[in-house]
């Protein structure tokens, strides 16, 4: 929040800024896994292409591999939905692909059908939040395929060893769940305990207005601790392990409603405790935690939102996408490029939720594949000696890719483009000017273009979007004032309905936020948004006065007689 209260008039116009987009980030807790699990899921197919002859064939397992880079921060028991049906929509995807191909070499027509299968991937992928590295694997493959030369009974084989290599990946991705069998939801957990200590303690230096971002992050984190254990099995013996980690995120949430009376070091302290294999630490408070877990058990009553109702929402992004590449694939076309696909992906990478984001990912993407497009010409030598040497280059380079992107987009990017040139050459070599020229000619044509689809196509649903966020806040905190109102409310209910509005507040600031970076659209109700969400969070705080929770009670950090 500013501390200036705007006006309901304030433009939702952001300065598109290169301050700070290509500034680096402490990297992920867990950037090993996604950089090892690629690693481990390419390598066996390629090698095996590679001793049998027909690394020719790479870029069909390649599409299966990859998806051993999905849902890293999910339970396993999600984790393996998610991933089979990433499986499932790779292939999908690739079928359409060749089939398109061997059925047409016009490359207007592939073009088009790669940006209309790019749309498709980009809503399916932010609806289902099916997380990194969303829709651009995805869309790299089949766009690829398209201008591979196809004839309709190569399909099924091409097909199956996608396949095959989807089921290595998915076992891969499946292998550290009999070692460390809770070790995601135990660092969802570990972060939302951090996030709402580093609230709590920088709640005392300042005004309450200069922690929002803070306060934000913290409800960020909390929310996707709810996502990841809302996800576990609500009986058998991962319930009692599940309990223990409701109890330390309500005790987040309770920090984020009255910092004031939070001790930040006994959050770290539980955090640290979920490190590793330990017992799960104790909150110490039992009575109030059944009531909590009553709130939990309400949400889990509750009837998930349906699929089509998700994707209405994207479809500007999906509209922008769809135009933004079939553009890009155009003006390639037009100036006599031979790959306008990577033209087509540049610009499926560009878009994210609104355009200041698209703007920022725009230079990430030109800054790391023209950096790539040199790392390339000093790596193509050595690759050229041997195509063992070749397949050698190219998983370090995914390795590099997985483990650098978190630190920044475009520092994964230097790794992730000449890679992609790399496995272009898996047919048969080709001349390394060439592949350079093209691949940074495309690179500039797909960022221009796709990010004037994103300017072109605006997203005049926000605003909409932020007034119902306006409202179900504030009808949320209605609710819980009733419930504060009564001497003795129902068991459970004052804790749901303190949820309740804890979930409407963080979606009321994600959707703001969201809007704020359009350019072009109706003024946002800002001084409504600022209202909404000061006595939302004083209501917050007053639930949890009412309830006399205190994060501090408790004289040490105990465990929970839960393994994991």
């Amino acid at each position: 929040m500013s501390s200036a209260t705007p006006t309901s008039g304030t433009s939702p116009v952001r300065r598109l800024s290169l301050t700070g987009v290509l500034r680096l980030r402490r990297p992920s807790e867990i950037w090993f896994k996604p950089a090892l699990s690629s690693v481990a899921a390419v390598a066996p197919p390629n090698l095996l292409l590679l001793a049998l002859g027909r690394l020719d064939l790479a870029m069909y397992t390649m599409a299966g591999s990859l998806c051993a880079l999905y849902a890293h921060n999910r339970p396993y028991a999600a984790r393996a939905r998610t991933l089979a049906w990433v499986v499932l929509g790779m292939i999908g995807g690739l079928a359409v692909a060749l089939v398109t191909a061997s059925l047409t070499r016009d490359a207007v027509v592939l073009v088009t059908v790669g940006a209309l299968l790019a749309a498709v991937q980009k809503a399916l992928c932010d609806a289902t939040r099916v997380g990194p590295p969303g829709n651009v694997v995805l869309t790299f493959i089949s766009s690829a395929a398209l201008f591979v030369p196809q004839s309709l009974g190569q399909i099924p084989g091409h097909l199956a060893l996608a396949a095959a290599a989807g089921v290595w990946a998915w076992l891969v991705g499946m292998a550290p769940a009999p070692v460390r069998p809770h070790g995601p939801e135990r660092r969802a957990t570990a972060q939302a305990l951090n996030a709402a200590a580093a609230y709590a303690a920088a709640h005392g230096t300042g005004a309450d207005e200069d922690h929002a971002p803070a306060r934000a992050a913290g409800y960020a984190a909390v929310q996707a601790a709810w996502q990841t254990l809302l996800a576990l099995p609500t009986t058998g013996a991962r319930a009692a392990t599940r309990h223990a980690l409701e109890r330390l995120v309500v005790r987040a949430e309770v920090a984020l409603a009255a910092p004031a009376d939070t001790d930040p070091e006994r959050l770290r302290a539980w955090a640290h405790a979920l490190r590793g294999a330990g017992r799960i630490p104790r909150t110490g408070d039992a009575p109030a935690d059944t009531d909590e877990l009553l709130g939990v058990d309400a949400e889990l009553a509750a009837r998930p939102v349906p699929l089509w109702r998700r994707v209405g929402p994207l479809a500007p992004i999906a509209a922008r996408t769809a135009l933004g590449c079939a553009l890009a694939g155009y003006a390639s076309l037009a100036l006599g490029i031979g790959r306008p696909y990577w033209a087509l992906v540049t610009a499926a990478a560009l878009y994210q939720a609104n355009l200041t984001l698209t703007w920022s990912r725009a230079v990430q993407r030109v800054v790391g594949n023209l950096a790539g497009v040199l790392l390339f010409a000093a790596i193509a030598p050595l690759a050229h000696l041997g195509q063992a040497l070749l397949v050698l280059c190219c998983l370090a380079l995914n390795f590099g890719a997985e483990a650098l992107i978190t630190r920044n987009y475009w520092l994964g990017s230097v790794c992730v483009t000449p890679m992609a040139l790399l496995v272009t050459e898996f047919a048969g070599y080709q001349a390394t000017g060439d592949l350079m020229t093209e691949r940074a000619v495309d690179t500039v044509v797909g960022a221009l273009v796709g990010f004037l689809a994103a300017v072109v196509v605006t997203n005049r649903r926000a605003g909409n979007r932020v007034e119902q966020a306006v409202t179900a806040a504030d009808r949320a905190r209605e609710r819980a004032a009733r419930l504060l109102a009564e001497p003795a409310p129902a068991p459970g209910a004052l804790e749901a309905a303190r949820r309740g509005l804890a979930v409407a507040l963080t979606d009321l600031r994600a959707t703001a936020d969201g809007a704020a970076g359009e350019w072009w659209g109706r003024a946002l109700p800002q001084e409504r948004v600022v209202l909404a969400e000061r006595s939302g969070h004083r209501t917050l705080a007053e639930a949890v006065r009412r309830q006399a929770v205190r994060p501090d009670r408790g004289a040490g950090t105990r465990t929970e007689d839960v393994r994991p």
